[in-house]
């Protein structure tokens, strides 16, 4: 605090009164001693008894997932949390929400706790913000996706490789107006997923630009609109592939207020609960989130245990399970 302050060019008591927004400071001293702050990577400790030093430590760890209510970040968040049990270490865990803001808002409050490492789903163009605590010695692991501007260890689902699969499956049945429903385009799984799925069209011969390609959908009410807009006109796809689990029961509750579940051809990205009780089964993509978890844990701890080999970059296959939605032949 006192390096803030002389960076600042204000007394200590300012900078704590800054950091713990009292009133009466004025918007000009604010953004000098947040900016000092940020330049120095402070972060005030909000349980100093529990300020980590070099032969101590927090037994805690930090852990952003895409959403808690998502079934894919909860199963990931469980195996986390499995494998720090075992060590008596506590997660702290918070929802992203695809927010850049709420990433580096997060991430600061779990530093504010001292944790001794950090599990992160990225979503910011850069996580380059975090180098300098990551020099200081804070293991830094990524799932879901992999990072941007900084060097680190990454778990993450083959995203192409099983859009591709999906894909060649759907294409294997006959079809060839395939619609392709995805999650934000600017999101890295969206992208892979995108890409993955217009390869394999173009291996197969399909003009891409043909293709039904409905982004920037993230929950089952979007996606829902958009199997709407797609069946409204006289050209219509025989088969979607959705590429995110909230997206494919949007999918599948539009299909069905159509009765066009047992004409159209659908394949999920990520298993949805009880989707092999519908009628057809989901046909779905199937990442393995327990496995993804458990590898994060156990770079996080290797980490902190000495590891010190460069980072490296897992990728967890993905597995075709068919059930009937995607075994539907066109229609038309």
């Amino acid at each position: 605090m006192r390096d803030v302050a002389a960076l600042a060019g204000v007394g200590i008591k300012t900078v704590s009164r800054v950091i713990n927004r009292e009133p009466n400071v004025s918007s000009a001293t604010i953004e000098r001693v947040q900016s000092a702050a940020t330049r120095l990577n402070y972060h005030p400790d909000i349980q100093a008894g529990n300020l980590r030093r070099s032969d101590r430590r927090t037994q805690t760890l930090g852990l952003l997932v895409g959403s808690v209510a998502n079934p894919f970040s909860g199963a990931v968040h469980r195996s986390i949390e499995d494998a720090a049990a075992s060590r008596g270490v506590a997660v702290f865990a918070s929802s992203l929400d695809d927010d850049p803001a709420r990433e580096r808002v997060a991430v600061s409050a779990f530093l504010r706790r001292r944790v001794d490492g950090l599990i992160l789903t990225p979503v910011s163009k850069s996580q380059g913000y975090l180098l300098s605590e990551q020099e200081h010695g804070t293991p830094v692991v990524f799932i879901d996706r992999e990072p941007s501007g900084i060097d680190a260890d990454a778990i993450v689902s083959n995203n192409a490789e099983g859009a591709a699969l999906a894909t060649r499956h759907l294409l294997e049945q006959g079809h060839r107006r395939i619609a392709f429903l995805g999650d934000r385009h600017d999101i890295w799984t969206a992208s892979e997923r995108r890409r993955g799925f217009l390869e394999e069209l173009g291996r197969a011969g399909v003009p891409t630009g043909e293709a039904w390609l409905v982004e920037d959908l993230h929950d089952e009410h979007t996606a829902h609109a958009a199997i709407e807009g797609l069946f409204a006109g006289a050209r219509r796809p025989t088969a979607v592939f959705s590429a995110q689990n909230l997206i494919t029961i949007g999918a599948i509750r539009g299909l069905r207020e159509r009765e066009l579940q047992k004409k159209v051809a659908l394949v999920g990205f990520d298993d949805v609960e009880l989707g092999d009780l519908l009628d057809p089964g989901l046909s779905v993509i199937a990442q393995d989130p327990d496995r993804i978890g458990t590898l994060a844990a156990e770079r996080v701890f290797a980490r902190l245990d000495g590891d010190d080999r460069p980072p490296k970059t897992v990728v967890v296959p993905t597995t075709l399970i068919e059930r009937g939605s995607g075994e539907i032949r066109p229609h038309e």
